[in-house]
């Protein structure tokens, strides 16, 4: 087998939107990749139409992605990529779980905390599948961009540097930069919490607030993610990096961010199962809301966007009544 940072043969589990997008990234570095599917329907589509017309239309995958719904068709592969929704982790862990070789390195790039049990993804995996070399891959990584081929940068972190080097080379392209980092805690709360941020500038852009507040809001936000973090114990500098700020601007700023077109539409009054019920995809922000607001309280964190935006989502607060509660808050320092 060869070494982590030359690897041949790589699985990512998850085809949704990101997991697809990996996979034609990772295939662009001629290498064999094996896509997951869970929905059997959908893994038979895409290896017969070369596409996956339901989360990621348009884009083309090529011969050298080998699209499955067969755990066991993941066995020989030398990296794996987890890229499934946080709150069926635990689920699809378990699958995989008799087939992994306790050796293998394995790569989340799932961004959420699991609601009940408040964890973080490799946490989820730690406990699933005991003890390894994990690595989380995140940052301002918008799929259909990527997938068009335009340039983006993403953070790579592992508790050791040499191992999040050797898992780095991997993802470099001329138009993906992918940078090493040593906080995996960090890494994973900026990618999780943004999308609780994004549901509130969705919110801010819908009712037409302008680039001021949303700006204000944003840095707030960033400012509850990072007063969190490292009260868990992330390194601070995190969240000033692509994982941190770089997260936060790409999905709060893009309409191609499912999180900030659930904001939009609740600003527009419409009710937040309707909208997830139309959604394809995961808005991962709407679960880690709930999550984020417990974690604030468990280490006495003062998080009052995430539990503004928890309060518009489960308990029907008017947006607007939202918004201005932010803004008339006692006065404090920066």
């Amino acid at each position: 087998m060869s070494s982590p940072s030359n690897s041949k043969s790589l699985a990512v589990i998850g085809a949704g939107a990101w997991g697809t997008t990996l996979a034609i990234l990772l295939a662009e570095k001629e290498k064999q990749i094996n896509l997951w599917a869970y929905e059997t329907d959908l893994a038979r589509k895409m290896q017969a139409e070369r596409e996956n017309k339901i989360f990621l239309p348009g884009f083309p995958l090529s011969e050298n992605i080998t699209i499955t719904s067969e755990a066991k068709q993941i066995a020989q592969a030398e990296i794996i990529l987890f890229v499934v929704p946080s709150q069926f982790l635990r689920f699809v862990a378990r699958i995989f779980k008799p087939i992994i070789g306790p050796n293998l390195p394995i790569i989340c790039a799932s961004k959420g905390v699991e609601q009940n049990s408040l964890l973080l993804p490799l946490q989820i995996l730690e406990e699933e599948l005991g003890p390894r070399n994990y690595a989380v891959l995140s940052g301002p990584n918008l799929s259909n961009e990527i997938a068009r081929g335009l340039p983006a940068a993403s953070v790579i972190a592992a508790k050791d540097l040499a191992q999040a080097k050797l898992l780095q080379a991997n993802f470099m392209l001329e138009r993906f930069r992918v940078y090493a980092s040593t906080d995996p805690l960090g890494v994973q709360l900026g990618g999780a919490l943004k999308n609780v941020v994004a549901i509130a500038a969705g919110i801010a852009d819908g009712l037409g607030l302008g680039n001021n507040a949303k700006a204000a809001l944003l840095i707030r936000g960033i400012a509850e993610i990072g007063r969190l973090g490292e009260a868990m114990g992330a390194q601070a500098k995190t969240f000033t990096g692509l994982s941190g700020m770089g997260d936060l601007i790409a999905t709060c700023g893009s309409s191609l961010s499912r999180n900030h077109q659930v904001g939009e539409q609740i600003a527009k009054g419409k009710k937040l199962d309707d909208i997830l019920r139309r959604m394809k995809a995961v808005a991962e922000g709407v679960t880690t809301a709930r999550a984020a607001a417990a974690l604030g309280r468990k280490f006495n964190v003062e998080m009052p966007v995430t539990n503004e935006v928890v309060e518009v989502l489960f308990h029907n607060k008017p947006p607007f009544k939202s918004i201005s509660d932010l803004m008339t808050r006692l006065p404090a320092r920066e």
